[in-house]
C-alpha cells in the first residue's frame, strides 16, 4: 500500500484506499495551512537570496517541503513543544517566532535569539538528531507532572541514521512519552540518496521494532499530513505514547549555500518533483471546493510580500553587537576563569578603541 493521500497530485480528492481512513480536514484548518505555507515559502526565498548576498553565514532552505514544515505546526496546541532541526525555520516561522528570532541563528547573532518558553519552540539543533532526545526528555517530564503537553519533533532521512535517533525512539517507547516525531524523507541526506541510506520499504517501517505507530504518508499532501499528525499529536495527549510519522517529500533547492546538488541529482528529477508541488495541489483543491477565491489568494499574496520586505529590511541592516555579551548567559555565578576571560576581552577591545 502507498502512502497515506487525501488530496492527489493533480488537487482532486484521493480516493478511500489510500486515505486510510484518516477524514479531511475542515476548510478553516486548511487554508490556515494554505496561508501558513504561502508565507512559509516567500520567506524561504527571500532568505536563501540574502544569504547568497552574504546576509546570513547559511541557511538550509525548505523549499518543496512546505507541507511536512506547516501542516505538523498547525496540529498542536498552544502548550504543546516544538523541536527544530536545521532545515525547519519556517516551521518555527508557522509556530509564532519572528523572522529576527529564526535568522539571528543564520546570520551568527546569537544561538536562541527568542524566549523559548513564549513560542514553546527549543532553540534550532543543528547537530543530527540530538534534538530528538531533548524532545522525549521534556515530553516524559510532563507525563510524569500530569501535563497534557505533547513534544513535536522534526529529523531527516539522513539523521535517521543517527544514533540518537534510536535512542530517542526507544526511550520514547519505554517511558510512553507523548512525542510525535515527523521524519521528513526528502530522498537525499546532504548527497547521499536514499538508496544508500537505507533498504527498509520505508522508514515509518522502523517504528515497529519500538512498538509504536508508524505511518508513510504523502508529503506533499498538506491535508494528509495535518490529518496523521493531528490523530497522532491527540493519541500521544491521551496517553497513547508516541508516534513516527515518515512523510515522502522532496527538497528542491540545495541543502545550503555552500552545496553543489548538480553534482549528484538530475534536473529532470528535481523538475519532477516540482510537479507535484504541496502548495499549488492544495490550492487546486481548495479552489474546486469553491474555498478560495482570488481575493484570499491575493491577500496572502500581499501578506507574503509584506513580510519579504520586512525581512530583507532587518537582515540588511547591521546589528548591534556586544561580544561581552559571551559571559552573560553561561552560569547564574560566575566561575574565576570566566571573570579572567571577560577581563582579557574588555581589554583587547579597549586597545582596538574601545569599538564593540
Amino acid at each position: 500500500m502507498g502512502p497515506i493521500q487525501l488530496i492527489d497530485e493533480h488537487g482532486a480528492r484521493a480516493g478511500d484506499e489510500a486515505a486510510a481512513g484518516f477524514e479531511m480536514p475542515s476548510a478553516e484548518v486548511l487554508l490556515g495551512i494554505y496561508r501558513q505555507m504561502t508565507l512559509a515559502r516567500r520567506f524561504d526565498i527571500q532568505v536563501t537570496k540574502l544569504t547568497r548576498q552574504g546576509r546570513l553565514a547559511t541557511y538550509a532552505p525548505g523549499l518543496g517541503q512546505e507541507a511536512c514544515e506547516i501542516a505538523p505546526i498547525a496540529a498542536l496546541q498552544p502548550q504543546d513543544w516544538f523541536f527544530p532541526s536545521h532545515r525547519d525555520a519556517i516551521g518555527m516561522l508557522a509556530r509564532g517566532v519572528p523572522p529576527q528570532g529564526v535568522l539571528a541563528f543564520f546570520r551568527g547573532d546569537w544561538h536562541s535569539d527568542f524566549d523559548p518558553k513564549q513560542y514553546r519552540v527549543a532553540p534550532l539543533s543543528v547537530p543530527l538528531a540530538s534534538h530528538l532526545l531533548h524532545a522525549v526528555g521534556l515530553a516524559h517530564a510532563a507525563r510524569l507532572k500530569g501535563d497534557p503537553v505533547v513534544a513535536l519533533t522534526f529529523l531527516g532521512d539522513g539523521a535517521s541514521s543517527a544514533g540518537d535517533a534510536h535512542e530517542a525512539f526507544n526511550f520514547a517507547s519505554t517511558w510512553q512519552a507523548p512525542t510525535v516525531f515527523v521524519l521528513q524523507n526528502n530522498q537525499y541526506a546532504i548527497s547521499v540518496p536514499l538508496s544508500r541510506q537505507t533498504h527498509a520499504r520505508s522508514f515509518a517501517d522502523r517504528a515497529v521494532g519500538y512498538d509504536m505507530p508508524g505511518h508513510l504518508v504523502d508529503g506533499n499532501d498538506p491535508a494528509a499530513v495535518y490529518a496523521v499528525v493531528a490523530h497522532a499529536v491527540e493519541r500521544a495527549r491521551a496517553g497513547g505514547g508516541p508516534s513516527l510519522i515518515e512523510g515522502v517529500t522532496y527538497r528542491i533547492e540545495a541543502h545550503t549555500n555552500s552545496d553543489d546538488p548538480t553534482r549528484y541529482r538530475s534536473s529532470d528529477e528535481v523538475e519532477a518533483w516540482r510537479a507535484r508541488d504541496p502548495i499549488a495541489r492544495l490550492e487546486t483543491y481548495l479552489r474546486g471546493a469553491g474555498v478560495l477565491d482570488d481575493e484570499f489568494a491575493q491577500h496572502v499574496a500581499g501578506e507574503a510580500e509584506e513580510l519579504a520586505s520586512s525581512t530583507r529590511d532587518l537582515m540588511n541592516a547591521e546589528p548591534q553587537l556586544d561580544p561581552l555579551e559571551l559571559f552573560d548567559h553561561v552560569y547564574a555565578a560566575e566561575r574565576p576563569a570566566l571573570i579572567e576571560q571577560r577581563a582579557a576581552l574588555e581589554r583587547e577591545l579597549a586597545e582596538a578603541g574601545g569599538q564593540r
